[in-house]
């Protein structure tokens, strides 16, 4: 007994629809008359239902093309069209992907990328995909072609990749990318890199007594330079100032003078080729020196 009075529910379910079809006015009518034909814009699209729908559309046409590409039999023309063809396509459903994620849906370009990095690194890539596996799982398509880096996204499907010129700029391509891994950059690094062997040929320790014996040099010469300025300098206060000024300037500048000795004796005692880096308070009191001199050469 049921069985009959399912199929009189169907037929009037197929009735009420078609004249739901029929109607202009109805829901169902709007909807197919909306969805007749795909716009030129995603962005012209105001349903995320409608979006979701173009997008279906457009995975069947490239599976629909990739199957087609396989074929080497179509001819060069033919098989560059096609290829094409469907790189347009996956960038019109790039497009439809944003138009979804705008209108609130799954954001199938991150999931999209998310598949195709898995397929590079397990290897993946190949033209195995059927019509299912297309529209599907989300970027298949897109892993099976092969591209270029710099080539703007542009791959290659099926038979395009044994087309003249294709497979020579493939080949070039990996012989200019083939890069070293991390391990194979260390087996390279010596204790040399580090620093760690300089001293050992003896060439960094003579450049440095070298160097540390013009530091010396330089060190005395200042040094004589700048006890001839104080003695100017004593000898013009001795004229102008009173015999106890005097007497107080020689003490103060015999202790200076033996300040100024020791410091210049304790620097190049400091500086020898096994410690040719003074310290800190050796240099900050040589600059200090340094400007003294230069206010002195300035006013005098």
């Amino acid at each position: 007994m049921a069985r009959p009075e399912e199929k009189a529910q169907a037929m009037l379910n197929k009735w009420v629809r078609m004249r739901e079809e029929s109607d202009p006015n109805s829901k169902i009518s709007r909807d197919s008359s909306r969805r007749q034909k795909r716009p030129f814009l995603a962005s012209h699209c105001e349903h995320l239902a409608d979006a979701e729908h173009f997008r279906r559309q457009i995975m069947r046409e490239i599976d629909e093309g990739v199957r087609k590409i396989q074929n080497a039999g179509l001819g060069e023309h033919a098989i560059r069209d096609l290829n094409d063809g469907i790189n347009r396509l996956i960038r019109e459903k790039y497009h439809w992907n944003r138009r979804i994620r705008e209108l609130g849906g799954k954001d199938y370009n991150k999931e999209e990328r998310r598949a195709m990095a898995l397929a590079e690194r397990e290897g993946g890539g190949g033209d195995g995909g059927g019509a299912g596996g297309g529209a599907g799982d989300p970027g298949a398509v897109a892993a099976m072609g092969v591209g270029l880096k710099g080539s703007g996204g542009y791959r290659y499907f099926g038979a395009a990749r044994d087309l003249p010129g294709v497979k020579e700029l493939f080949a070039r391509h990996a012989a200019k990318t083939t890069k070293r891994k991390r391990g194979d950059i260390y087996k390279y690094i010596t204790p040399d890199y580090y620093g760690l062997r300089d001293e050992e040929d003896g060439v960094l320790l003579e450049l440095e007594g070298e160097m540390a014996a013009e530091k010396r040099e330089e060190l005395a010469s200042r040094r004589e330079e700048y006890r001839e300025m104080k003695q100017r300098r004593k000898n013009q206060k001795d004229i102008n100032d009173h015999d106890d000024d005097d007497d107080d300037d020689e003490v103060g500048g015999s202790e200076e003078s033996s300040d100024d000795d020791s410091f210049f004796d304790g620097v190049m005692k400091g500086i020898s080729p096994q410690a040719a880096v003074p310290s800190r308070e050796v240099v900050a009191q040589a600059l200090l020196e340094e400007k003294k001199q230069a206010l002195l050469n300035r006013f005098t």
